[in-house]
């Protein structure tokens, strides 16, 4: 079934049309990655398909059935409601039917009604469908698998951060009663844990999903197909983003061959005419016009190659080389007065490491990375450097710029001993042309504030990199730019992402963050995931901690707690399954002519239907608390 057909579809503004023509279908359970570079058109397709944007031609059909859910129709919250309560509010729906349907059953006990029973039924029906069994607890395993705590369920709204209020937004997205979710970049706020459980969750979800994303692996993970934003058009290819690039690629180079094939030909029969003309005889000026004509058929259906769009180009380069270790870091700990972040943190980086720093938000990567920089002081440990060690930094903030300079000011006023042509030539590397290095920083996107702070570095020839989410404000073709730039990198790095396609293109080492010290795993992403599955994480963390006492008492109550809480997992699953086929036979029963025309035997029915659900309830909220207890 079609949730939306898009025919013709051209959008632009006073300055310009940013795609035309764009045809597409979304089916009911598709995936599709929406990728572009900055500014292509988007987020206004996105607007075109909820309705806030007319498209110039063509235009968006929506199926009758369709649900469709966006970002910003969630973000609006109640500041006076908890954390918890305000991600409920996308079944006060739901809570309203259980009342009434409450009520129903208790006016049943007391008059006979079929309306009453048919309502009774049709409320079971929709309540079921909408989780109403499980809402409570699907709802707070959301919350907790978007990065929050326990405590933070209890936190007023108001007290929430700017990214907290996003993920909040973003698990009422998730939970609403939609068939259609646009997302757009929904892992911006998430850690690599949160990234992981959103794409369980999207992969296992009953509808479609159109997300936009420069998280290439988030990509791969879930899409079936890829739709592209580039050169005015949309063209929308089967398969996730490692598929689209190399069917693109083939595309591209088969056009390409076409083309120049056809120039060939085109100029072949040129040069025919020529000759022609040459002879100067009648029967040659009809030669000449039946090889005019077919130049004219092979220029209509000529495809002319798409222009590479603009991107940026650079590389660092290091103007000294340092001692074999480049930092090492032994017993670092560091608190603040609400929050502990780490402790016992050991870490030696050698020349020429790429090491990559992962760990949940909050469990203080960043602040580590500013007490390397020697911007943030920390309570106990040492670090010391080694020999000829020439730091450039990269602060995911980006607020470290000067809103009042030009772009040119902005580099110059660090670079005094660079010509103005230098400066501007080092600039155009990074798409900073004519005009363009006379605009204010303050009016810079985050993208190019990014670039700024790249280029920077850049010409400070460093030769340790510690880079703070560097890809966060880039798009997908710059990102694959920095890629290649660093693999060319000839000094060390040490970098806190998210980014776990950059991480793997790019990791010699990964080193995995605790409260209570850190886990270092040779190589990659991937490495560190086949890790994670030959390991609990109570295991990871366990082999980071000071020697614990051998308390054989403890350990063995903790083991016999442990027993019993799966032997009771166990149990509640084979209920549950059961209650679930007895409800199934019971609502067999109910419709068949016996029952339902038996206004005493439909009530006993449903009255033993009710009860078993709200077992079942209860039996799923036990389970869902237990399973968080591993």
């Amino acid at each position: 079934m079609s949730l939306l057909t898009a025919q013709n579809l051209t959008f632009g503004f006073l300055d310009g049309v940013l795609f035309k023509g764009a045809a597409f279908k979304v089916e009911e359970n598709d995936k599709i990655g929406l990728i572009g570079a900055n500014g292509c058109g988007k987020t206004s397709l996105f607007k075109l398909i909820i309705g806030e944007y007319s498209a110039n031609e063509g235009g968006i059909v929506r199926g009758k059935d369709v649900r469709i859910g966006y970002m910003e129709q969630y973000l609006e919250c109640d500041d006076n409601q908890t954390l918890y309560n305000e991600a409920l509010t996308v079944f006060n729906d739901v809570a309203e039917m259980e009342i009434e349907l409450e009520e129903i059953n208790e006016r049943l006990l007391n008059e006979s009604s079929i309306e009453l029973i048919e309502r009774q039924v049709k409320l079971t029906e929709e309540i079921e469908r909408r989780d109403g069994l499980v809402y409570k607890a699907k709802t707070r395993s959301a919350l907790i698998g978007l990065g929050f705590s326990e405590n933070d369920l209890d936190l007023k709204v108001n007290s929430l951060s700017g990214g907290q209020r996003s993920k909040l937004s973003l698990c009422k997205l998730l939970l609403s009663n939609t068939n259609l979710l646009l997302l757009d970049e929904p892992t911006n706020n998430l850690d690599v844990d949160a990234i992981n459980w959103l794409e369980d969750f999207l992969i296992k979800y009953k509808g479609a999903v159109i997300v936009v994303s420069h998280d290439r692996y988030f990509l791969d993970k879930i899409t079936t197909s890829t739709m592209e934003i580039s050169h005015k058009k949309l063209t929308l290819t089967m398969g996730n983003y490692t598929v689209f690039q190399k069917l693109k690629a083939e595309r591209e180079l088969t056009i390409e061959r076409e083309y120049e094939k056809t120039i060939t030909e085109i100029k072949r029969i040129e040069g025919i005419i020529e000759q022609q003309k040459r002879f100067n005889q009648a029967r040659n000026y009809i030669t000449i016009a039946s090889k005019e004509k077919q130049i004219e058929r092979l220029k209509a259906d000529l495809v002319v190659p798409d222009k590479a769009l603009k991107s940026v180009h650079f590389s660092f380069k290091t103007d000294v080389r340092t001692g074999d270790e480049v930092v090492k870091v032994k017993g670092l700990s560091k608190s603040f007065p609400d929050k502990r972040l780490f402790s016992n943190f050991d870490l030696s980086v050698y020349r020429e490491d790429r090491v990559f720093l992962l760990g949940p938000n909050g469990c203080g990567k960043s602040t580590f990375l500013k007490i390397i920089n020697k911007e943030v002081t920390q309570d106990y440990g040492t670090f010391r450097f080694g020999s000829n060690v020439k730091i450039g930094y990269f602060d995911q903030n980006i607020d470290k710029l000067h809103s009042d300079k030009t772009v040119l000011d902005e580099v110059w006023d660090m670079y005094r001993f660079m010509t103005e042509t230098e400066i501007r030539s080092a600039l155009a590397m990074f798409l900073f042309c004519g005009e363009d290095v006379f605009k204010k920083v303050s009016l810079l996107s985050g993208g190019e504030r990014a670039k700024i702070s790249l280029l920077k570095i850049m010409l400070s020839k460093p030769n340790f990199l510690i880079l703070d989410e560097p890809t966060n404000h880039l798009d997908i073709t710059s990102r694959e730019v920095l890629e290649n730039a660093l693999l060319d990198f000839d000094g060390t790095m040490l970098v806190v992402s998210h980014d776990r396609y950059f991480i793997n293109k790019l990791a010699t080492k990964t080193v995995y963050l605790t409260h209570d010290g850190a886990v270092n795993i040779d190589g990659n992403y991937d490495n560190y995931l086949a890790y994670r599955q030959n390991m609990t994480v109570e295991k990871a963390e366990e082999a980071t901690k000071k020697p614990v006492v051998n308390d054989y008492k403890l350990r063995k109550e903790k083991a016999s707690n442990e027993r019993k809480r799966k032997t009771r997992i166990a149990k509640l699953e084979v209920e549950i399954e059961e209650t679930e086929n007895s409800i199934s036979v019971l609502e067999e029963k109910i419709s068949t002519p016996e029952i339902s025309a038996s206004y005493e035997k439909l009530l006993e029915h449903t009255n033993i239907l009710n009860e078993l659900r709200t077992n079942l309830e209860a039996m799923y909220s036990e389970w869902e608390e237990l399973q968080s207890e591993e």
